[in-house]
């Protein structure tokens, strides 16, 4: 089940190994705070899921993994168990939670769904909200068997400039992909990595219910991009929040695990010197 509706949620919202994350996240310019918000209004029961806090702060870059031993301490003490069935949403419909559900997949959690519509089509149901902090749970003993395959490095990536063993597909909007518009984080040019192709994240959401389109469109999407069906694909974007949309419409199509630069735009372009 990596998609469930707003139906199924509310029917099951008391389920004993239902654990629900509000995974809101915002672009650095944007001015929003996810926490704030969470507090303001959430689906009952959640816990709010800081995936800011949930990256290594030792890492030059935004929304590093963390290394296993730390995400299991973390996790345990959110209450969550290897046992639990995990529904993540956010409050732009789909934007942030398929970044949480990619994450618990790499460490090897796979019993996770995405809301499809998030907190927007919720509300927009009027199905009932809450107020608050997190919901508190007793801590866990949360265990991590993580899957390498499915993060790639710088490393990796500028081997592939040369063998072209994966394809790169960038999830940032045309502007940015092309040079065009400005980077959100300071003194970074934008533009794009060599060889890779552009598929704006929006452009896999319905702009009216903020679901995932249909699986026919989203095959159709992915066909006019001129994909070689034979290489496996790698997903990017500005800091590896996004590519996880475009990574998850893919998997929607084929059930493929979905693999992710994690240091995306802002590694590739801070390591190659692409500064402003």
């Amino acid at each position: 089940m990596g998609l469930v509706n707003t139906d199924w949620l509310r029917k099951n919202l008391l389920s004993d190994n239902i654990k629900i994350l509000d995974c809101s996240w915002h672009m650095p310019n944007s001015k929003r705070s996810g926490k704030l918000e969470f507090e303001a209004c959430h689906i009952p029961g959640s816990i709010f899921f800081d995936i800011d806090e949930f990256s290594d702060k030792e890492s030059s870059f935004p929304h590093t993994v963390l290394p296993d031993d730390k995400f299991s301490q973390m996790i345990s003490n959110l209450g969550i168990s290897n046992q639990d069935h995990i529904i993540v949403y956010d409050a732009l419909g789909i934007f942030s939670s398929p970044r949480v559900w990619w994450m618990f997949n790499y460490y090897g959690h796979n019993q996770i769904s995405i809301l499809d519509g998030g907190l927007i089509k919720w509300c927009k149901e009027k199905k009932e909200v809450e107020s608050g902090k997190s919901k508190k749970y007793s801590k866990t003993n949360f265990k991590v068997n993580k899957n390498h395959s499915l993060l790639k490095t710088y490393e990796d990536i500028k081997k592939n400039i040369s063998n072209n063993s994966f394809q790169i597909l960038d999830a940032r909007n045309k502007g940015r992909f092309e040079g065009i518009d400005a980077e959100p984080r300071k003194n970074l040019r934008s533009g794009s990595i060599t060889n890779s192709i552009n598929l704006p994240w929006n452009e896999c959401i319905d702009p009216d219910s903020k679901c995932f389109l249909e699986k026919l469109a989203l095959e159709q999407k992915f066909k006019s991009l001129k994909i070689n069906d034979s290489q496996p694909i790698v997903f990017s974007c500005g800091s590896g929040i996004s590519a996880c949309v475009i990574g998850k419409a893919f998997n929607i199509i084929n059930n493929k695990p979905v693999n992710i630069y994690d240091g995306s735009w802002t590694e590739w372009a801070t390591k190659e010197g692409l500064l402003s």
